[in-house]
């Protein structure tokens, strides 16, 4: 099998069919799906990929949670009780159970999420901006929200593969649960969405989403140290979803339990599978254990929700507020932090295309120079109307 590039370069060319016939590579089957978990029968529906191609695609919608489905715990109450999860980017960088060791570790590094009595600074950032400069994020969720997805019933191969930035659409899990990339880091923010055992928690719109392939998370948890249990069956050779370009996504083995071999820079290749021979994706062992690129092309639109905020949610220039997610394309603004709407007033902006220009600036950090470009304004005067990091 050939390695790295070499794989998606046959691909684009045709001349993987000496190996696997096209025949043979798999579409996107609804067949795999959990049962009842679409809020209607899912329709084939006319759409357009993102490079301008026309395609069919499944249109599933699907409620704000599973039926049955048991999320949580989030945000600890005192430093005494145990949370969630928090992959940690700053000094001592790993996956970290949201417990008294972690969030002491945290105030000594400057970041403290708890006062004198040791009650965590927990809000609902749907509703409230957070007072204190660092507070754990669990959002209500909202049970009449439902979430609208499209999927391409034929994959198509990109030109190039396509990075996933923070909160970057990933995909759906087989339960119907939406599958997003890394939550914005608290580094940047001040603030923490923290995440459950399987790796998952509540967008400001009130819907649940994944930040992990949590059929298979476990796997991280013994690679990094975490003492931490997901209730969902690990398995790491199952399929957990499919991703928004319609290539299926698998645990951190392959079908026979053995280690993926010749995986590309989107940890994925083409394969044997349960689906048969076709490209997929794999989990890694390490958080977050999603593709950090998608191969194929996407849907234009693929993500509306019917919540008045958070991602997906109908555009408006005036809504969001809070410490939250990233937008994504056709699918409306973003929750923004403290100071933004005076920083992008200043700047003749909206906050959520501030928000969205910092992000998407830079994979690690905010490169103020490439987001002050895509604003329109100077560097200089993109670093003035800023407001200050939050105290350490």
């Amino acid at each position: 099998m050939p390695t790295q590039f070499s794989v998606l370069t046959l691909l684009r060319h045709g001349t993987i069919a000496l190996m696997v016939p096209s025949a043979a590579m798999a579409h996107t089957d609804l067949s795999r799906f959990e049962d009842n978990i679409f809020t209607s029968a899912p329709e084939v529906v006319s759409c357009t990929l993102e490079d301008g191609t026309e395609a069919s695609c499944y249109k599933i919608t699907v409620n704000y949670l599973p039926e049955g489905l048991d999320i949580g715990p989030f945000c600890p109450v005192t430093i005494d009780d145990e949370g969630g999860l928090w992959d940690w980017d700053g000094e001592n960088a790993k996956l970290y159970r949201i417990d008294k060791d972690f969030l002491t570790m945290l105030d000594e590094l400057g970041y403290r999420f708890f006062d004198e009595d040791g009650n965590v600074h927990i809000v609902d950032n749907a509703n409230t901006r957070p007072e204190a400069d660092h507070a754990c994020i669990n959002v209500t969720a909202d049970p009449d929200v439902t979430v609208t997805m499209l999927l391409p019933i034929d994959p198509k191969m990109a030109e190039d593969p396509e990075e996933i930035g923070t909160v970057g659409k990933v995909g759906v899990a087989l339960d119907g649960v939406p599958v997003f990339a890394d939550a914005p880091s608290v580094l940047d923010t001040g603030h923490m969405p923290a995440l459950d055992l399987c790796g998952g928690h509540i967008d400001p719109g009130g819907w649940y989403h994944w930040h992990a392939t949590a059929t298979d998370v476990e796997t991280v948890f013994e690679t990094e140290g975490v003492d931490a249990h997901c209730h969902l069956e690990q398995d790491k050779t199952a399929q957990f979803g499919y991703a928004f370009d319609g290539y299926p996504m698998f645990g951190s083995a392959e079908e026979d339990g053995s280690k993926p071999e010749d995986l590309d820079t989107c940890n994925g290749h083409v394969g044997e599978t349960s689906l048969g021979i076709t490209y997929h994706y794999h989990a890694s062992e390490d958080f977050p254990n999603l593709p950090p690129c998608l191969v194929g092309v996407q849907a234009q639109d693929n993500f509306i929700t019917t919540a008045s905020v958070g991602i997906g949610a109908p555009r408006g220039e005036d809504m969001g507020h809070a410490a939250g997610h990233e937008g994504t394309i056709g699918a409306g603004h973003m929750n923004t932090p403290p100071g933004f709407d005076e920083a992008a007033e200043k700047l003749g902006v909206t906050a959520t295309e501030l928000l969205q220009a910092l992000i998407s600036s830079g994979q690690d950090r905010p490169d103020l120079a490439v987001a002050a470009e895509t604003l329109g304004v100077s560097e200089d005067a993109l670093t003035e109307a800023l407001p200050q990091p939050p105290r350490q």
